[in-house]
């Protein structure tokens, strides 16, 4: 098949997810075409089988905000043509669905029909979709959607319950690619960032207000009170600065490490201990899952997906939002004996291995597959 991707190109789950299952399409025989405003952060290389096409925006005076949904969809109709596209998938709901359906009408004007799926992803349905400044659209676009799928069952349910939806929505869980948390760094040194005896505990996100990355050091205040250990945050985000402030509250400047945007979590992961996701949202929890594929157990809130992912008493814990007494205790019990800590890596790994990218990618390759015969059908 070729298959045409939108997505955002940013460090953002969505935008990542999108990639890797680009990477893992071509990797299966299909022609991939990336088609977004610059390259994906995660696609480093290109291939026989793997193309990217730059949509751009020309600044007009007129325009006070540039109409990039307008340049995307006029972008799509070209590539479709030139390149003789099989199937359209956008990740995103706003403007990619959107955007996506003005292609489709704009092609059958010449008698060209391509199936569009839909993939659902959190925020552009909980969030920003679920504005009423864009909640017609949104739910027109995912209605008039060939196949839409969510990422998880929770996210799938407040689809249903926030929409006047009329279309079957598939539960395809974000992957990962598990044989690629496996293999050594030469240069993967635990005293590059602490100390033999301390524990090193992670945080990875976006540092947005939903992630409750002041919990984040909440937690791990309380857990170096009765522990040596040091946190790792990686990312950048506007609660950046609250949280640096909170550590020198706190006096613990000295035991957190802010990396800031990284394209080398997986380092970092592999010398990690514990993985701390406290978030009041979090539609599938790819973080956790990236986590615990590097065999690092997760700390986590109970909200959304993450129930799914993050395996309770297993591969993590999961407690209520904001209960971070709870979740220090939770991670004290992994961290404070050895054997229990290992136990739990090894766990969180085969909690991992239900989300390895073969057996999540051939469920989109199947639906697909069902949504090009069925509008063949309808023609």
């Amino acid at each position: 098949m070729k298959i045409a991707i939108v997505c955002y190109p940013t460090f953002g789950g969505s935008g990542v997810v999108a990639t890797e299952l680009g990477i893992a399409l071509a990797a299966n025989g299909h022609e991939v075409h990336f088609i977004t405003y610059k390259q994906p952060v995660k696609l480093e290389l290109l291939s026989r089988k793997i193309f990217f096409h730059e949509v751009s925006v020309p600044t007009y005076p007129l325009f006070h905000f540039q109409p990039y949904e307008l340049a995307l969809s006029s972008k799509l109709v070209d590539m479709v043509k030139l390149h003789q596209i099989d199937v359209l998938h956008v990740h995103y709901a706003i403007p990619h669905a959107y955007a996506g359906y003005m292609a489709k009408k704009m092609l059958e004007e010449e008698n060209i029909h391509i199936p569009m799926v839909t993939t659902l992803h959190g925020t552009d349905i909980t969030l920003v979709g679920n504005h009423p400044f864009y909640k017609p659209a949104v739910t027109f676009s995912i209605n008039k959607s060939d196949v839409v799928t969510s990422v998880s069952t929770s996210l799938k349910e407040d689809t249903l319950r926030l929409f006047d939806i009329q279309k079957e929505i598939h539960v395809v869980p974000n992957f990962i690619d598990i044989s690629k948390y496996h293999k050594p760094y030469t240069d993967c040194q635990r005293e590059m960032m602490a100390e033999k005896e301390e524990r090193i505990i992670t945080h990875v996100s976006n540092l947005r207000k939903v992630k409750r990355v002041t919990d984040v050091i909440e937690i791990f205040d309380r857990i170096q009170k009765k522990i040596p250990a040091k946190l790792i945050v990686v990312g950048e985000g506007p609660e950046k600065e609250k949280c640096e402030k909170l550590c020198r509250q706190k006096g613990i400047q000295n035991k957190v490490l802010f990396m800031g945007n990284s394209s080398e979590v997986d380092k970092i992961l592999c010398f990690s201990d514990l993985f701390l996701l406290p978030s009041e949202k979090e539609s599938f929890g790819l973080a956790a899952l990236e986590a615990m594929a590097s065999g690092v157990p997760v700390i986590s809130s109970n909200t959304g997906g993450l129930s799914e992912v993050n395996q309770e008493g297993f591969s993590g814990y999961l407690s209520d939002i904001g209960n971070v007494d709870e979740m220090a205790e939770n991670a004290l019990k992994i961290l404070s004996e050895d054997e229990t800590l290992k136990k739990f890596k090894k766990q969180a790994v085969e909690a991992a291995r239900v989300f390895d990218t073969k057996k999540i990618v051939p469920l989109y390759e199947k639906l697909y597959s069902q949504a090009i015969d069925s509008l063949k059908e309808k023609i």
